[in-house]
């Protein structure tokens, strides 16, 4: 059996606060590990527009996130996706153990686990989440284009999506449970001087309902205890339910092991440690007043730095040699993070589908392709087969092994029109595309190209022979161009299906799919649908999805 690894140091967690202690880890040259069990970002991922991160006037929370792990994947450090269930903190030698099963040992270990969104606990929220009830704007704004929308909440989070959404809504209403916003004037002022967005102050959520979609909400003035009954428009099949009302620390199985405050949130010093020698935390996980992507990148600096002296101290009383290798190779980056240029879903489109970098951007993942691929478009006579034949021209001319041929689409095939990737002997792969995947979307169709045509995304041996294994599916996809959580599992989707001829998994961009949505009553992204099953609304991992499969074939 081979000797277990031991890591200078494990950093839970690749938020902003994880994965600046990871960048201030890979500078000092120590051996860093990040598990994540999410999205790389965090849920930062889940923000518009970040204003005010310093020297960045605006950005995309997810491309600002995206730039931040590719530079920490520059000095060597690596991420893994595994969420760490178990913890073993005492001793020199920390053992934490993933949702895999695997075991990882480190010298000192970094909590930057975060937060997740809370919960009002309204009747009707967890019933109706996925069918009108949302918690992540730019994932599932776009479905409710031309609907009410109501966002729950009183502080930046609030304000700030409000704004955003009302580029989707025909109209949105701030519920703010208190008399004002919680939040600087500033950016609570983007919301009220937005003509689209009203808000109602002194006002909760007392219960919604619906049949296949939400319908109806009841609301109080907590105030006078009045009560009103707002039911869906006339014409309209639903309306949209935001929640921000701040977040829940990630510490659940940490209770019983690091010193919590009365809320779940860890207690630590100035330094980030916590009560026990080599483990400190960082980001919006500890107890602190304000919890913000710089203060979180703060945080992180502050834990690694001290976790640094720890473990020099350590490696001293030990005897051990500190070797600081100073040129270790850069790390991949994982995820839906591949520093890919994203782009404005539109229905319409002139000029060049793709940014002129974005040749230089590839040219490092076509490098390794080792086998042509064809790009065979389906197309049914529409505007937007047009419009697709003309995105996967551009495409296809970025590198001799890609090839393109189109077709009047078979009267059989649903979803159109379609891109379907065909191996050099036209066979179908089974990775498919319906509609056009630009936007985040463009990062599932590098992978899938890189899946069949190249050497394909690593993954463990026995999770390859687990899939070869898997009875024949059928995979729908249910994205949005704007959603960041899609690509991942689009992309572990399709990985089964480069891997299994029995598998096919087609992304399906629902905006041009309403059907599909009315048909499984789908309001949130991504919505994965294996055969004829309920649909399972989130983001999955290629393990959760693996399961799935073996499970719907078992039943």
């Amino acid at each position: 059996m081979a000797e277990q690894h031991l890591y200078d140091l494990i950093i839970v967690g690749a938020g902003p606060a994880g994965l600046s202690a990871g960048l201030y880890a890979g500078r000092a040259t120590l051996d860093t590990l990040i598990l994540e069990g999410d999205t790389v970002g965090g849920q930062v991922t889940t923000t518009s527009v970040v204003y005010n991160y310093p020297a960045v006037e605006k950005v995309d929370g997810t491309q600002l996130m995206n730039q931040m792990q590719s530079q920490v994947a520059s000095f060597g450090v690596e991420i893994q996706h595994d969420a760490v269930e178990k913890f073993d903190l005492t001793g020199e030698v920390k053992t934490l153990i993933g949702k895999s099963g695997q075991k990882y040992t480190a010298r000192s270990v970094i909590i930057a686990t975060g937060a997740n969104p809370k919960k009002v606990g309204f009747p009707g929220e967890n019933e109706f989440r996925g069918r009108g009830i949302a918690y992540c704007s730019t994932c599932d704004g776009e479905l409710f284009t031309g609907l009410q929308v109501f966002v729950v909440g009183g502080g930046y989070a609030a304000a700030e999506e409000a704004d955003y959404l009302s580029r989707f809504a025909k109209h949105v209403t701030v519920l703010v449970r208190g008399d004002h916003f919680a939040c600087p004037v500033l950016t609570a002022k983007r919301a009220l001087d937005n003509p689209k967005v009203s808000v109602e102050y002194n006002t909760e959520v007392k219960e919604v309902s619906g049949d296949d979609y939400l319908t109806t909400a009841t609301l109080v003035n907590n105030k006078t205890g009045e009560e009103t009954v707002y039911h869906v428009d006339d014409g309209d099949q639903t309306f949209g339910m935001f929640i921000y009302i701040g977040t829940q620390p990630a510490t659940k199985a940490l209770a019983n092991i690091l010193d919590l405050d009365d809320r779940g949130y860890i207690m630590t010093d100035e330094n980030g440690k916590t009560n026990i020698d080599g483990v400190y935390a960082a980001g919006d996980v500890i107890h602190k007043n304000l919890r913000q992507i710089v203060t979180a990148a703060s945080d992180g600096a502050v834990a690694s730095t001290a976790a640094e002296r720890y473990i020099i101290l350590q490696k001293e009383k030990q005897g051990i040699p500190i070797h600081a290798e100073t040129n270790k190779k850069p790390a991949k980056t994982v995820g839906q993070t591949s520093e890919l240029s994203q782009q404005e879903n539109t229905t319409s489109h002139e000029g060049n589908w793709l940014p002129a970098e974005i040749d230089q951007q590839l040219q490092p993942i076509f490098a390794r392709l080792t086998k042509d691929i064809k790009l065979q478009v389906l197309t049914n006579g529409t505007e937007l087969s047009n419009q697709l034949v003309s995105f996967v021209e551009e495409f296809a001319s970025l590198d001799k092994h890609l090839q393109m041929e189109t077709k009047p689409a078979p009267a059989d095939v649903k979803y159109l029109p379609q891109l379907r990737l065909l191996d050099a002997d036209g066979n179908d792969t089974g990775l498919h595309y319906a509609g056009i995947p630009t936007g985040h979307e463009l990062n599932s169709l590098v992978l899938g190209v890189y899946n069949v045509a190249g050497p394909g995304q690593t993954i463990a041996p026995e999770m390859v022979e687990r899939i070869k294994k898997l009875a024949p599916t059928k995979i729908r996809i249910g994205v949005s161009l704007t959603c960041h959580f899609c690509p991942d599992v689009v992309a572990a989707c399709q990985r089964m299906a480069s891997l299994n001829t029995g598998i096919t998994a087609t992304m399906i961009d629902l905006q041009h799919f309403p059907e599909l949505r009315k048909e499984k009553k789908i309001m949130s992204v991504p919505a994965t649908m294996i055969d004829d099953d309920p649909v399972i609304f989130g983001s999955q991992s290629l393990e959760e999805l693996v399961t799935a499969v073996e499970k719907h074939h078992q039943n």
